[in-house]
């Protein structure tokens, strides 16, 4: 575009003020927001002037700009509201073909050359999270491959793998496991989802290609990839869509309330929580700890004191009522419910509590959930700095030192580097100095700091 043929972006200067955002304000969010998507961005006021004479900012980066107002304004922002040529704003629709859409985003993943790329896409506070339909039989939309058939028996090895990955996943961090888990969602339940099957064993097969796609997700979080573990999500709701599974799609939704309660974005969280909640069946009790204890996080995080202990009172009754019955299997346990507690007692200013729930935490947590460990012990040690208790934070900081050698996670890198931020100003102490160093050694180059 030319000088004389530029136009001033009128949908730009709405929307500014609609954000109430001054120019250098603006600027500022943008450069955060391309933070995320590793794009290091030092817009000032000026660059906020040239957009608005109808300078066009380059793609990558009018992406950033949209993700950013939707941040700000709590709605999603289009290119067209923008005054951007069309091409800059990403489809929120459902692929019309659910499998053929997983495939090519696994495909994707799978590559070494592009994992880097969409590792670095944003985490949208506007995305479109499919709901769940009343009488919509989707599973039948999907197309078949009439010459291949699958029984329980390919389902049952789906979960199998599934739960083998989850395990590898708990133990060594999901940056070990998520390549085996992409290509097996490639390379066998791509094909087992086009297979043709009786209806039973085609739904159960779509329940178990959900899970495993919401590991994936899971694993691509806990490297920080949040825009791809996003997108592994929204792909997971729409196969417990297909299989009318409503168990996994509110498993799904909860789990994308805690990534986004994680990343700040306290009210999507609540959002995601209170829709979890909303959509469960007649769910038992550890059902409802397992939801309850998510919107009270959630609910604590945006200031909601009141419904934020309503919830969590309500997630101790369901436990005590879960654990007074028969022992089953569920992924939320008593440890969980403590790290609820903690989260919650610590957005509401309470932080002797909350150290002494995030200790029962990892008390009761089992030694194989190593991860957990490292990410949960770090943490305590963070917020008994906080309080002055700088030697039982060391001595928690090197407990975590101790686990954080054998796994691969983002997360527990981002702990490392944020102990290593906290204890600079102590290195005087030599209890400080001792961990410190031990943990300079440990900490990999270019991790995030938090």
């Amino acid at each position: 575009m030319t000088e004389r043929t530029r136009r001033p972006n009128k949908g730009l200067a709405d929307l500014l003020a609609e954000a109430c955002w001054l120019n250098g304000e603006f600027a500022r969010a943008v450069n955060r927001t391309g933070t995320e998507s590793g794009l290091r961005l030092r817009y000032d006021d000026s660059a906020v002037c040239h957009w608005l004479t109808g300078t066009m900012p380059r793609p990558q980066v009018r992406a950033v700009i949209l993700e950013t107002f939707a941040r700000r304004l709590h709605r999603p922002v289009t290119a067209r509201e923008a005054g951007f040529p069309l091409a800059a704003e990403a489809s929120t629709e459902p692929d019309p073909d659910t499998v053929t859409g997983l495939v090519e985003f696994g495909s994707a993943d799978m590559d070494p050359s592009r994992r880097s790329v969409l590792g670095a896409g944003l985490y949208s506070v506007a995305v479109a999270v499919p709901g769940w339909p009343d009488n919509i039989d989707r599973f039948a939309r999907l197309s078949r491959d009439p010459h291949t058939g699958i029984g329980y028996r390919e389902v049952e090895a789906v979960v199998a793998m599934t739960e083998k990955i989850s395990e590898l996943d708990d133990r060594f961090g999901g940056r070990a496991a998520r390549p085996m888990a992409a290509a097996f969602l490639v390379n066998t339940i791509g094909p087992y989802l086009r297979a043709d099957a009786p209806p039973d064993v085609r739904r159960a097969m779509l329940s178990a290609a959900a899970d495993h796609c919401y590991l994936t997700g899971y694993m691509a979080m806990d490297e920080r990839s949040d825009g791809l573990a996003q997108g592994y999500y929204i792909k997971a709701l729409e196969l417990t869509l297909a299989a009318s599974d409503h168990l996994a799609y509110c498993t799904t939704l909860r789990g994308m309330s805690v990534q986004a309660v994680n990343l700040g974005h306290a009210q999507l969280s609540l959002q995601l929580a209170d829709a979890a909640s909303a959509a469960s069946p007649e769910a038992g009790p550890r059902m409802r700890a397992f939801l309850a204890g998510q919107q009270a996080h959630a609910a604590a995080a945006t200031g909601d004191r009141n419904t934020a202990l309503m919830k969590i009172g309500e997630a101790e009754v369901a436990m005590e009522r879960a654990e007074a019955q028969a022992k089953t299997f569920g992924s939320y346990a008593p440890s969980s419910l403590s790290y609820h507690l903690a989260q919650v007692r610590y957005e509401l200013g309470d932080r002797e509590q909350s150290v002494t729930h995030l200790d029962e935490s990892n008390h009761a947590r089992h030694d194989s959930y190593q991860r957990y460990k490292v990410l949960r012990t770090a943490l305590g040690a963070e917020r008994k700095l906080e309080l002055g208790r700088l030697e039982e934070a060391c001595r928690d900081w090197h407990w975590a030192l101790d686990g954080y050698a054998h796994v691969q996670s983002g997360r527990c890198d981002d702990r490392v580097n944020a102990m290593l931020a906290a204890l600079r100003p102590y290195l005087r102490n030599s209890n400080a100095r001792s961990v410190y160093e031990r943990g300079r050694l440990l900490a990999p180059s270019g991790a995030k700091i938090t």
